[in-house]
């Protein structure tokens, strides 16, 4: 029932990280994917690198989702040349930090509600009206944990992971009982991101978790497979924390 064999599907920031696993686990269970993200150059260069792999038609196409104007000719243009969407996955997200709350600049917050909210706000009204029309689909959000666990430093970020939580429950009451909408909410997980951090601030992650390690990428992009696919047919307007069980610890 996970075969997503004939389905297309849209994976926003996919060039990179926990985006990029989500588009290669989606191509592997034999969707056309179409990977986004800002830059064309990294989008072709993952596409060709994901159909290589696994056989799969992938396809790069850039977009910012911070720029509202934008999406809609983005998606008519996707849906044109390589077909109706039928699995949108919004995964792309920045978390910026600033010194303190009071220091942070309205531009900061501004850019961070665009991408991480405002974003997936217009992508999910945009697809998810079209998915309608045709009536079936499956909008899977990318939040975090931090919208349940938030810390000073990532405020607006997990504020507006919080909003994620909000709209994906919001939406799924919208467009039912065509298009079903979830959301999932990583924690630690070994990515791009994380082979940055220094190697205390890993341990002291790892200290909290009752997995006792970080997240493998996998582990998240089998349950965003499972979420789009006829296998999930009776979920949605969840939020589902995959986090080594981060949320159990008080």
């Amino acid at each position: 029932m996970t075969d997503l064999t004939q389905k297309i599907a849209l994976v926003t920031g996919g060039t990179r990280g926990l985006g990029r696993a989500m588009a290669l686990a989606l191509a592997e269970a034999g969707a056309t994917v179409v990977v986004t993200s800002r830059k064309q150059d990294a989008c072709d260069e993952t596409a060709a690198e994901i159909a290589r792999v696994t056989g799969a038609r992938v396809v790069g196409v850039a977009m910012h989702v911070g720029h509202w104007e934008t999406i809609e000719p983005t998606i008519a243009r996707i849906e044109e040349t390589v077909g109706p969407i039928d699995v949108l996955v919004n995964n792309a997200g920045i978390a910026p930090v600033s010194p303190s709350l009071a220091e942070q600049t309205e531009a900061l917050f501004d850019k961070t509600i665009e991408v991480n909210l405002k974003g997936p706000f217009r992508l999910m009204a945009v697809v998810g009206s079209r998915m309608r029309g045709r009536g079936a689909g499956s909008i899977v959000n990318i939040s975090s944990i931090g919208s349940q666990r938030p810390s000073a430093q990532e405020a607006t970020y997990s504020a507006a992971k919080a909003g994620l939580n909000a709209l994906t429950m919001a939406f799924a009451q919208e467009y039912a009982p065509a298009v079903r909408v979830n959301c999932v909410m990583p924690g630690a997980f070994a990515s791009d991101m994380s082979a940055d951090w220094p190697e205390e601030f890993v341990a002291t992650v790892v200290d909290r978790l009752p997995a006792g390690r970080l997240g493998r990428a996998e582990e998240l992009s089998g349950l965003v497979v499972h979420l789009a696919s006829d296998a999930a047919s009776y979920t949605t307007g969840a939020v589902i924390p995959v986090d080594g069980g981060r949320l159990a610890v008080y």
